[in-house]
């Protein structure tokens, strides 16, 4: 298997389809169950991969892609619940960190989201991945809001919950596969950080909001990564 120089995750085929529809000289290789799409996009040798709902798919999925084709650096792409008054549907949440909100070892005295072994609340994006990502949303006009990202195995749908997330974490969108992705490049040494386009609002109506703008949400995250492939230089320079 080829050596890629960026590696895109993404959660769904409405995510996966915009990204493969521009690559060429394709090849899928199906590894844990996950196809691995590997060619060329603006010049650069990507893999790419669906990975599905969820932390577990997720972490299955970032860990086949590190040993399968050991990128430079991975980017989760794809939409979210934003949960800043800043933020509408259509625009832009960078991670300049990530938490698992449904990571509860509170009983032992640990705080919400800790993670054992790591001993962290709050895991860390790349600062030049993140800032190349800053980067590519500035130069095409789409507003952005760099902030947490909480994670959780849930699609966050009431206004209750909408409220904690921000009361608890101070995050500015919700999704259910950034922080699996992250803590799993963070213990394998691996650059990487979250892009997420809004579809909703994580509120009560945010199951029909999703229905409604996920695809538009969808083709806004893969334009930025698709410029953020071109700027990227594969010996780990931004450029």
């Amino acid at each position: 298997m080829s050596k890629a120089a960026v590696g895109i995750i993404v959660a769904l085929d409405l995510e996966l389809e915009n990204i493969e529809s521009e690559m060429t000289n394709i090849s899928v290789v199906e590894l844990s169950g996950m196809r691995f799409i590997t060619g060329v996009l603006e010049g650069k040798e990507i893999v790419v991969a669906r990975c599905g709902v969820g932390k577990v798919f997720a972490a299955i999925c970032t860990q086949t892609m590190i040993l399968g084709f050991s990128p430079d650096v991975i980017v989760n792409v794809g939409v979210a619940g934003g949960l800043s008054d800043d933020l509408t549907i259509g625009e832009i949440v960078i991670a300049k960190d990530v938490v698992q909100h449904d990571m509860n070892t509170t009983a032992l005295g640990d705080e919400l989201g800790f993670l054992s072994g790591i001993d962290l609340v709050y895991l860390p994006t790349d600062d030049k991945v993140t800032a190349l990502l800053e980067k590519v949303a500035n130069d095409e006009g789409i507003y952005y809001k760099v902030g947490t990202i909480a994670t959780g195995d849930a699609f966050i749908n009431t206004n209750e919950m909408r409220n904690f997330l921000v009361d608890t974490f101070d995050a500015a969108a919700c999704d259910m596969e950034g922080a699996a992705v992250v803590q799993t490049c963070y213990v394998n040494k691996v650059p990487c950080s979250v892009l997420r386009s809004i579809s909703d609002s994580g509120d009560d109506n945010s199951h029909m909001d999703y229905q409604t703008f996920a695809k538009t949400a969808a083709l806004i995250s893969s334009e930025v990564i698709r410029e953020f492939v071109k700027q990227y230089d594969k010996v780990g320079v931004m450029v």
